[in-house]
């Protein structure tokens, strides 16, 4: 018996099952290796730019309505302008800044912080305030001031001022708030204002030499609106 099962040659068989054995085993193992690749790194968050803001703050509250006009607008058209000639000027940064400033000012005059408004303030704005607080300490009476909120902020008009120091922006923004605001005597009784959360609108113009080192944006008249 010569093994080839009538001619049929087994040998050759057995020897092609064990060659598509290892063929699939081989293609098993590489196939695992080519299939594993590590994993791309994730991108770096994007930031967003600078921009001059006012008081460092990195997002407006989420309730509070800004009002930016469109580039196609007179006041949207200087405020290019105004970014031509402020390396990192963007709008939206700049509220934000201002709602910061508007919160900090209102404090700092509440209490008489001094150190804040020279800081915030122009120094015209600053003779301003200081007068005020200064009569209302010889007269022995308290200022009570709490933002319950910031209902809007709203651009109105933007100007600009060649001078020999530069270029001078100004930019006017309506703040639509709700606040507690009242005067009280020594007694602790009421001079003006109400305990009664009440809507306040108000008219801030803040102003920059644009393109100078170490100039900010600082609150140069506040008036009601």
């Amino acid at each position: 018996m010569d093994g080839s099962l009538g001619h049929f040659p087994v040998d050759i068989v057995i020897f092609a099952l064990i060659a598509a054995f290892l063929a699939l085993r081989l293609r098993s193992v590489l196939g695992k290796k080519v299939g594993f690749q590590i994993a791309p790194m994730p991108p770096p968050a994007q930031q967003a730019p600078a921009g001059p803001v006012i008081d460092g703050k990195a997002e407006p509250a989420p309730d509070t309505r800004l009002d930016i006009p469109g580039p196609n607008t007179r006041v949207g058209s200087i405020l290019a302008q105004v970014a031509q000639k402020e390396s990192g000027f963007v709008p939206q940064q700049f509220m934000t800044g201002v709602e910061g400033a508007f919160r900090q000012v209102v404090e700092a005059y509440a209490t008489g912080n001094r150190n804040v408004l020279r800081e915030r303030l122009t120094p015209d704005a600053y003779t301003a305030f200081d007068a005020a607080i200064t009569a209302r300490e010889q007269a022995d009476e308290t200022q009570k001031s709490a933002i319950r909120g910031i209902d809007s902020l709203a651009i109105e008009d933007v100007r600009l001022a060649d001078g020999p120091a530069g270029t001078a922006a100004s930019i006017d923004v309506r703040i639509v708030s709700d606040q507690i605001s009242l005067l009280l005597d020594k007694d602790g009784k009421p001079v003006t204002g109400t305990d009664a959360v009440t809507e306040f609108s108000d008219l801030w113009t803040f102003e920059k030499l644009l393109g100078v080192a170490g100039s900010s944006w600082r609150l140069a008249a506040a008036r009601s609106a």
